[in-house]
């Protein structure tokens, strides 16, 4: 007599408690036929207070404990990269996990985008972090219909370039594109009331480089009426025979700055007073006053730094963190569809349970993913401060984990054992 695997009983079990989910929220939910499944099962249309939106997207469900990899799950791609990369209405990945009963997301078409056509990746990554169930529904439409709204009108052009940069720009961001006569892009991004600039250049591996108006300068080229006398070049920033700029390149970087002259000089609040940014311990009034560039191999190096000094006396620290993380009911979005292709990558992953003062010295001796992984498990902020400050006060560290205080720790020592206190 014929039997029903148990991996169809999982993914039916998928289907419907994402089905149920999603129609219990008041959302429409539109089967796709499995004699039309070429890679999604669901059409799903959003609504809002009752109101259907036209903000649609497709969803692939896959369910059982086949799909786990590493610290998360693997949706594989098989020959969907077209199809998902570049059709009109974005792909999501929900796996089901039958262990826990719950449903896990990950944006496929912004990884596979991410990730580029030339490299593109087996499987969408889908972080434990993304779970999609009554209390966290909010926020995934809210998400999705962000990223839905990133295909209208300026914005698409944003995504466009983001996507192909592997940036992630804000809506009131400066961002220029650029294209030369061999058909490499430079794009030109610079927040507003800043007066230094990114640039991305397809040449450079879209890796960003700081430039000011005075540092272009440092070329023959004359500077702009009415912009000399800035103040000193900071050494750190990269002139045009550094980027390996031509003339016109070099021109149309300036003409970004000049368009942008009057956001340089200071944008202005509701109220009319200066902007500043939000969140920093200059702004918080809970460290330095002044902002500063780093060197990056300098500020990797030094976060490395005190990582392994903390695993070195918190062995259990990873792990604590990784709880920590799944506990945070707020993580932003960006970073969750950052964690879902780290996560699923158990080489990345068994490096980052490994890391230790015996495996690593310096950050060559750690693969950039799996840094970045650990940076995301273990540090909630960076901050950045006073370069006239040592390199310790200048960088601010907030951890996922705070800290021991060794204060406590003597105090609840003596409390334990007041004999051993001399």
């Amino acid at each position: 007599m014929p039997k029903i695997s148990k991996g169809r009983r999982v993914g039916q079990a998928a289907v419907n408690a994402l089905r149920t989910l999603l129609e219990d929220h008041d959302h429409i939910v539109q089967e796709i036929s499995g004699q039309n499944d070429f890679g999604e099962d669901f059409y799903v249309t959003f609504t809002d207070n009752g109101d259907v939106t036209s903000d649609t997207i497709k969803v692939q469900v896959k369910g059982g404990d086949k799909w786990r990899r590493g610290n998360g799950y693997a949706v594989p791609i098989g020959q969907h990269v077209d199809t998902w990369a570049n059709g009109n209405i974005p792909v999501y990945c929900v796996v089901y996990d039958p262990d826990t009963k719950r449903l896990h997301w990950a944006n496929g078409t912004q990884q596979l985008r991410r990730f580029g056509p030339l490299s593109p990746p087996r499987f969408i990554g889908v972080s434990p972090n993304a779970v999609l169930d009554d209390t966290t529904i909010d926020s995934f439409v809210a998400q999705a219909r962000r990223y839905v709204g990133r295909y209208r009108g300026r914005q698409a052009v944003l995504t466009h370039l983001g996507e192909m940069s592997g940036v992630e720009f804000d809506p009131t961001d400066h961002v220029l594109h650029f294209v030369n006569g061999d058909d490499e892009d430079l794009i030109f991004w610079k927040r507003p009331g800043d007066a230094v600039a990114t640039l991305l250049l397809s040449t450079q591996d879209w890796e960003p480089v700081l430039v000011s108006l005075e540092s272009l300068m440092r070329s023959e080229l004359p500077i702009p009426e009415g912009e000399s006398g800035r103040g000193p070049i900071d050494p750190d920033l990269w002139d045009a025979e550094d980027l390996g700029l031509s003339r016109s390149e070099i021109m149309w970087v300036i003409s970004c700055f000049i368009s942008t002259q009057q956001a340089d000089e200071g944008p202005e609040d509701d109220l009319g007073g200066p902007v500043e940014c939000e969140g920093c311990p200059s702004c918080t009034g809970e460290g330095p006053e002044e902002h500063a560039n780093i060197d990056a191999d300098v500020i990797h190096g030094y976060v490395l730094a005190r990582i392994l000094d903390r695993i070195e006396a918190e062995p259990d620290l990873v792990q604590r963190s990784i709880l920590a993380m799944r506990e945070d009911g707020e993580l932003e979005p960006e970073i969750i569809a950052e964690l879902g292709p780290l996560e699923s990558d158990p080489g990345i992953v068994r490096q980052v349970n490994k890391l230790s003062r015996a495996t690593v010295t310096t950050v060559d001796d750690i693969e950039l993913e799996a840094f970045r992984l650990a940076i995301l498990y273990l540090i909630h902020r960076v901050y950045i401060g006073d370069p006239s400050l040592p390199l310790d006060e200048q960088v601010k560290i907030v951890w996922r984990i705070p800290e021991p205080d060794p204060t406590s720790s003597k105090e609840a020592q003596h409390r334990e054992n007041p004999a051993a206190q001399t």
